[in-house]
């Protein structure tokens, strides 16, 4: 598999684990647990606005933050529309971007000033493990108050998408 095929992979994995987050904060009771849905949306949003910044990284656009959140938190309507845009705009960055720029440097700046370099296909990677990150603290919060949180995981993913990966084998798998 190339680094495209599996960035690809895990892109429509994260679109499909940000669609669960959103249906199960949708489905919260906002009046039984105000604050743990405020966090998970601020969460949310937060990984949003990070995959914007590091898309304008990738594109070579000026991004417009000068934070890594919103002062205001968005509707959970809002947001879903927004979070539901950046991952087709990942998906369709990598349909087009050269596969020889993946491993290119790119130059950038943080919102708090430092400077960085990382490859393309770093940046990608960068941005798919820290939607796991906080989808990870979002399913940590929904816990605690006794919800049980999407079971989001990149191999539940693949066995619901493509399900003739579940289909027995002859013989006992080597290491696991």
């Amino acid at each position: 598999m190339s680094a495209r095929d599996l960035l690809h992979s895990l892109f429509v994995y994260q679109a499909w684990a940000n669609g669960e987050s959103l249906e199960k904060l949708v489905g919260l009771d906002q009046r039984a647990h105000p604050q743990e849905r405020q966090a998970a949306i601020r969460l949310l949003n937060h990984n949003f606005i990070v995959s914007r910044i590091f898309a304008a990284h990738l594109s070579g656009t000026h991004h417009g933050y000068a934070s890594d959140n919103t002062e205001t938190t968005p509707s959970l309507d809002e947001l879903g529309v927004d979070v539901a845009a950046i991952d087709r705009w990942y998906l369709d960055h990598l349909d087009a971007v050269p596969t020889e720029l993946l491993s290119q440097p790119v130059p950038f700046v943080f919102t708090d000033g430092d400077r960085a370099m990382m490859s393309r296909q770093e940046m990608l990677t960068h941005v798919v493990t820290h939607g796991g990150y906080h989808r990870g603290e979002i399913g940590r919060i929904l816990a605690q108050i006794g919800v049980t949180p999407p079971w989001d995981t990149f191999a539940v993913h693949l066995h619901q998408t493509e399900p003739a990966r579940r289909l027995r084998v002859m013989r006992e798998p080597v290491g696991v």
